[in-house]
């Protein structure tokens, strides 16, 4: 049987290279100023633009995968006999997983011979699109169905996601910090350090003050967690803040020189609860 690997938007992964690989991908949307967007990577509202109107004072909202989006995408394949690999972000911030084990039933229950796999990946932004790009990697070079579901459930746990923010005030509107924290935080200069836990959760792990120091934590990280470098293709996803990105390239690359590095925005779903100026570093460790 055929195989069909699925990703969502949340991924972040270059535009370019989900059409050069022809990833199917299910695309989250977001509103502004009541109009709906969907994730398309740029292509309907510019990363740039979309962060300037945020930049402006615009608030967006965004919303989960629902289930008939989802069950339309499994149909399309499981009715031509292709087997499905869906990696979703994670399920403790969004509810678009829980859809996806919704979706999967009704699906079999009109497919009973269909072959549907969801995984909860437990990640975000690159973090999951480095278990995405693997796991296509890994089918490009002959890998089969069982074969690429096993790597990806026993190596989603050691996809590291650190990530530091400009402004505090975002994650106060989502809850991440308090309104005094995020006063005085911003006062101060004070940048959190947060990570991504085991069970796909949004945590601030320290604080350190200036922006430069926050991106040099971050490097200082990856030296310290990451498992044969050299082999290693890296993510870096900022919230069009591009040469701090690239900052963070530099000093990585003169401390722990890794295989390649890939850079790129974070998308709007999780930009609009991050913010611009956010900075995201994702790598394999031993464990997150």
């Amino acid at each position: 049987m055929k195989t069909v690997i699925i990703g969502d938007s949340c991924s972040d992964l270059p535009g370019d290279y989900v059409a050069s690989s022809r990833i199917p991908v299910m695309q989250y949307s977001f509103s502004l100023q009541d109009k709906e967007y969907f994730d398309d990577f740029g292509v309907s509202l510019s990363y740039e633009e979309f962060y300037q109107r945020v930049r402006e004072g615009e608030m967006p909202t965004t919303s989960q995968l629902n289930v008939h989006t989802i069950v339309a995408m499994f149909q399309k394949y499981v009715k031509e006999g292709i087997g499905v690999i869906f990696l979703s972000f994670s399920s403790a911030l969004s509810n678009s997983y829980n859809n996806g084990i919704l979706a999967r039933k009704m699906v079999l229950e009109e497919y009973p011979e269909g072959d549907i796999t969801v995984i909860d990946t437990l990640s975000a932004s690159l973090g999951e699109g480095l278990l995405l790009r693997s796991a296509v990697e890994m089918q490009k070079n002959g890998a089969g169905k069982e074969e690429i579901v096993s790597w990806v459930e026993e190596n989603k746990l050691k996809v590291n996601h650190w990530f530091t923010v400009e402004d505090l005030h975002h994650l106060k509107r989502g809850g991440r910090v308090s309104g005094a924290a995020a006063f005085v935080g911003s006062m101060l200069q004070i940048k959190p350090i947060l990570h991504v836990d085991d069970l796909g959760r949004l945590i601030p792990v320290t604080k350190v003050r200036g922006r430069k120091k926050s991106i040099k934590n971050l490097a200082d990280v990856l030296q310290k967690r990451i498992v044969e470098p050299e082999k290693q293709i890296i993510g870096i996803s900022h919230g069009d803040c591009p040469e701090d990105a690239n900052y963070l390239k530099e000093i990585i690359m003169d401390c722990t020189p890794v295989k390649d590095v890939i850079i790129n925005f974070v998308g709007p779903v999780i930009g609009a609860h991050a913010g611009p100026g956010t900075l995201a570093l994702f790598f394999f460790g031993q464990e997150r």
